[in-house]
């Protein structure tokens, strides 16, 4: 029976490719677009300037400049101050990525890596601000009030759950000025000192082929897949399918669903987006899959966060509308 069930998603997508190839092709291709278009542009080149970083150990100088005004509120070690500029900087999966490579490195010890990933992979700013809040089109008191308190949904309240982990459930973290981690603080330690510039570069180019060609695929996978609720729901009533489609594609890809779901519902567009959708959890899976970072535990923060996100907005749009 175990067996069968494996088997049945792989063989339903055969199928469906092999029936409805016009379909799938379709949304394969709203995939391929949206990646070249969209990701390579924004992601590739932060995932160039963080590699270098990473391997020339910059990370803890870069990061010196803003400990004055994160350290009061976090008390971590420099390098976990880098995870968290660049986490909220540069977007899904850049987070989980920095975070990966600085614990592969030797520079974050498992715990402090564990954490770190929690709230420090999301949605970028640059992609939030140029597609998401043009599409949603939203309004309230005013339009700048309204993007100032979606700013704080979407970057404040998961800055705040750091805070509030990092003061709770992770109390014992190392503070920002204790001693040099051991061995078995990072088991996956290939730490040979910093490199030089022309091979920390060519490192990181490779490095960021890798990742990005990765998160192609999961994009062009998980958009493909939106051909399932289409033949699904074709028969339904009008009502029912146009709220079900957009929502379901929300769920399997963001970008596609921001699109068709976002207009109709805006905030609950919003709340989901902190989730990411099934294709932001696979491509942070592929980010950390060489390490021994807790998916289930990324995934349990997640819905928390999406959560207390749904009840800031039910409340903004209350407020607002």
């Amino acid at each position: 029976m175990k067996t069968f069930l494996r088997i049945l998603p792989c063989a339903a997508v055969i199928f469906g490719l092999l029936i409805f190839p016009k379909c799938s092709f379709h949304y394969a291709g709203i995939g391929l677009t949206t990646w070249f278009d969209r990701m390579i542009p924004t992601l590739f080149p932060f995932m160039v300037i963080t590699g270098i970083m990473i391997r020339m150990e910059l990370t803890g100088i870069f990061a010196k400049f803003f400990s004055p005004l994160l350290n009061p509120l976090f008390s971590l070690r420099d390098d976990c101050l880098y995870v968290i500029i660049t986490g909220f900087l540069c977007g899904f999966p850049m987070g989980a990525k920095i975070c990966a490579e600085l614990y592969a490195k030797g520079n974050l010890s498992r715990r402090e890596a564990q954490y770190l990933l929690s709230f420090c992979n999301n949605i970028g700013p640059i992609f939030f601000i140029g597609f998401v809040m043009s599409t949603l089109q939203i309004t309230g008191y005013s339009t700048g009030l309204s993007v100032m308190l979606c700013l704080f949904g979407m970057y404040g309240l998961p800055f705040l759950y750091g805070i509030v982990l990092r003061h709770t459930v992770y109390h014992d973290l190392r503070g920002p000025h204790t001693a040099t981690l051991t061995h078995s603080d990072h088991p996956y330690d290939s730490s040979a000192g910093p490199l030089p510039f022309a091979t920390a570069l060519d490192e990181a180019v490779s490095s960021g082929l890798d990742s990005i060609t990765k998160l192609g695929g999961y994009m062009i996978f998980f958009n493909m897949l939106n051909m399932f609720p289409v033949l699904l729901f074709s028969d339904c009533p009008a009502d029912i399918r146009e709220t079900c489609l957009p929502l379901l594609s929300l769920l399997l890809e963001i970008t596609g669903g921001i699109v068709s779901f976002g207009k109709k519902h805006p905030y609950l567009t919003l709340t989901l987006l902190p989730f990411g959708g099934a294709s932001c959890i696979a491509q942070t899976y592929s980010m950390i899959a060489h390490t021994d970072l807790s998916l289930h535990e990324y995934v349990r923060h997640k819905l928390i966060q999406t959560a207390i996100t749904g009840l800031y907005f039910y409340f903004m749009a209350r407020i607002l509308l």
